[in-house]
């Protein structure tokens, strides 16, 4: 009995160590703006809103910019250059995310690689205004390459132009709900747009709890987690309960730099299969299929069926 309840208080005591000790880089994809609606106004809105929250919680957060999203007609449209400047205006840093959301899996790496070159040129120059530079990138759809001879290549030439990869530990569908959410308000059904809202953060919270346990499986520990969201309407409605929620999880927000800095980011990514996935399956099925833990929580179906998607 004695034994019991000292491995008990262990474990409690491991679990409060955890709770302690939690840092995650929030980034934010499809920058300025991913939504049904494309104009201007709704444009503005919606990063107002969530501009807003990120400053009311002091999260430091990093954007990824698809540059093609700021030009009309092929022409550059300095009315949506404004949405970027809002951003680094809020002390916030931007990367790259390719000119068009481009997918490496189905492009030759040439094109990519052009890609991202083309999705540089308006960040770069709104960053020097504030004496910054481009640092990061991150793959569109988490893609990063079906060969190691790829991945390589992209690799080098991503050092060559002084780039880092962004990667992801806290993988969701939070890019389901944002469907749903834009749907079901383009549709007018308020009632619906609730019942998603509703539910967004506690999946959320759920797979909080998945990534945070599949750490701990893998490295005893929990990393310092890095956040894929995007910019998006249901984000600038519900990013204050998201992150009041991570907060009381214990979590303390940290620039991606920061969270980098973990000794777990210095392993390398083998994945060579056309899933994009968090590294911490990644890092997983190095080990072998049986560290992946089975649990991993799913987008209620009532959720994925107002999306439109077929599946996550």
């Amino acid at each position: 009995m004695k034994t019991i309840l000292s491995l008990f208080c262990i474990l409690i005591f491991a679990l409060f160590t955890f709770a302690q000790n939690r840092q995650i880089a929030v980034t934010i994809d499809d920058l300025p703006v991913v939504s049904t609606r494309n104009n201007l106004k709704n444009r503005q809105e919606i990063t107002q809103k969530l501009l807003s929250h990120i400053t009311k919680f002091k999260v430091p957060a990093i954007g990824f910019v698809n540059e093609n999203k700021l030009y009309i007609n092929e022409k550059r449209d300095e009315l949506q250059v404004d949405l970027l400047r809002m951003w680094l205006n809020a002390n916030l840093e931007l990367g790259n995310h390719t000119f068009s959301h481009l997918d490496l899996h189905t492009n030759s790496l040439e094109k990519y690689e052009a890609e991202i070159l083309k999705g540089e040129i308006i960040t770069k120059e709104l960053l020097q205004t504030k004496r910054l530079q481009i640092r990061y990138f991150r793959h569109p759809f988490l893609h990063s390459g079906m060969g190691l001879d790829i991945k390589k290549d992209l690799a080098e030439f991503l050092q060559n132009h002084n780039y880092t990869i962004a990667p992801v530990t806290i993988d969701n569908g939070d890019y389901i709900f944002s469907r749903a959410y834009d749907n079901a308000f383009d549709k007018g059904d308020k009632k619906l747009m609730k019942q998603i809202g509703k539910a967004y953060v506690p999946y959320m919270q759920a797979k909080m709890d998945y990534w945070e346990r599949q750490s701990v499986k893998l490295f005893n520990r929990e990393v310092s987690q890095i956040l894929l969201i995007h910019a998006n309407f249901i984000n600038s409605d519900y990013f204050g309960e998201l992150a009041k929620m991570l907060k009381n999880r214990g979590y303390k927000f940290v620039p991606l730099e920061e969270a980098l800095k973990d000794e777990a980011y210095k392993l390398p990514d083998n994945f060579v299969k056309r899933a994009g996935i968090s590294w911490l399956h990644r890092w997983a099925l190095d080990k072998g299929k049986e560290n992946i833990l089975p649990d991993e929580p799913k987008v209620p179906d009532f959720v994925l069926k107002a999306s439109g998607f077929e599946s996550e």
